[in-house]
């Protein structure tokens, strides 16, 4: 029986690891301890799942003492984002094994440190990623392994947040950086995860524009300036067309959960403050260009406020070239959407239309295989690697961070001078 301990009782906690572990796992994995840095959220958390009632919990500063009452084999991650790195430093110093979310950490110092850390210790970090076990995204990894596009030249991926799950992000912690790392961490290091996976390239260089577009105080729709609101008690409620768009029913979603009272199940923080408040400080909107060490280009843009949620693709290659086109949460877009194929466009030949046999679960079917392979194996017909490690992780954070600071800096922004130099880490 391997023991866990449970580091951040997010909602993510819950349902990524927890209830996947008291139903399907638990004959050979156990959950053998919680920890968070608010104290309602265990009683939150064991209301929830009583079956975890005898399970101690410890706070955040009490992570050491934890590690050795407990001793567990390994640690979950799962709390907000700047919290990861104290307690994956802390597990890799006693040689435990670590599951993190991502991004693994919010800045390349914390992730230049899990490197040092990691290879000082008989302790290894798994990244989730789960956007890598979405079935189009294995089948376009399958495709590119089997040479069918030929040497990668560029991509173009373009993604967009749609304004139920966009603006859920500037109502919670993701909207100061110094809890999240920006969106262009936060988010983004899923997208380029991708793409460094896909094209078993690491970025390079970077240079990027952004600007805060739709959200904080000089947000178009802001229907009234200069107070801080939240919600649940806002005044002039009615007015926002964010909050009137999706207030009504319960919006298909796998990420988030609207709940009028959801402010009761934490101390201190509510999850519903105005979008568009004066301490919001990222950006919601992004365009970049990344040079790969193997040749490759990146353009890549991201939109936080858009009518719909998904991504357009494009892969070029010497031999070919694909597209494909997802509409994500169909039941919150806003028209009728039609199956999401592979479109396949060999270099001198006709075009062939790929279709994906679909999965269920959460980001796309990607969650239950994610689950599958970190708690059972490793699919033994698959003849290549997702899962994802502490150098994936560091590389999509340096990409994210680069994205940031080249908007800052107005300059491109070296990944490995990210990852290595003084002035950053």
């Amino acid at each position: 029986m391997k023991k866990y301990a449970i580091c951040g009782l997010s909602g993510r906690a819950f349902n990524m690891f927890i209830e996947p572990f008291l139903d399907k796992y638990h004959k050979e994995h156990s959950i053998a301890a919680l920890l968070d840095d608010d104290p309602l959220r265990e009683a939150v958390c064991k209301n929830r799942f009583p079956e975890l009632c005898s399970i101690p919990f410890f706070q955040a500063e009490a992570f050491a003492d934890m590690i050795e009452e407990v001793k567990p084999d390994a640690v979950i991650v799962a709390g907000r984002d700047d919290t990861h790195v104290r307690y994956i430093l802390g597990a890799l110093k006693k040689n435990i094994d670590v599951v993190a979310e991502k991004p693994m950490v919010t800045t390349v110092k914390d992730a230049a440190a899990v490197l040092e850390a990691e290879k000082a210790s008989e302790g290894k970090v798994t990244v989730t990623f789960n956007y890598r076990y979405n079935p189009y995204h294995r089948k376009i990894k399958e495709m590119i392994l089997e040479g069918k596009l030929g040497r990668i030249t560029s991509v173009d991926l373009n993604w967009y947040i749609d304004t139920y799950h966009g603006a859920s992000y500037f109502k919670r912690w993701n909207r100061m950086r110094k809890y999240s790392g920006g969106l262009s961490v936060h988010k983004s290091t899923h997208h380029f995860d991708l793409v460094n996976w896909w094209l078993d390239q690491k970025p390079q260089e970077v240079f990027a524009y952004g600007r805060l577009n739709y959200y904080g105080p000089d947000g178009e729709m802001n229907p009234k300036k200069g107070e801080a609101r939240h919600c649940g008690t806002c005044h002039v409620k009615t007015k926002c067309r964010y909050f009137m768009r999706w207030q009504a029913g319960d919006p298909e979603d796998d990420h988030i959960k609207v709940n009028e009272n959801q402010h009761l199940l934490y101390t201190g923080y509510r999850p519903d403050a105005c979008i568009f408040d004066e301490e919001i400080d990222i950006e919601d909107t992004y365009a970049a260009v990344l040079k790969y060490d193997g040749g490759a280009l990146l353009n890549y843009s991201v939109l936080f406020s858009a009518p719909y949620e998904g991504y357009r693709l494009a892969i070029n290659g010497t031999k070919g070239r694909l597209e494909t086109k997802e509409y994500h949460a169909p039941g919150r877009v806003p028209f009728e959407v039609q199956e999401q194929t592979i479109e396949y466009f060999p270099l001198f030949e006709s075009k062939e239309t790929i279709r994906v046999v679909r999965q269920p679960g959460g980001h796309g079917g990607g969650d239950p295989l994610l689950l599958e392979e970190l708690f059972s194996g490793k699919d033994p017909l698959r003849d290549y690697d997702i899962l994802a490690g502490a150098e994936a992780g560091a590389y999509s954070i340096a990409a994210g961070e680069g994205v940031w600071r080249s908007i800052k800096e107005k300059r491109p922004i070296g990944i490995e001078e990210l990852l290595h130099s003084r002035q950053y880490t």
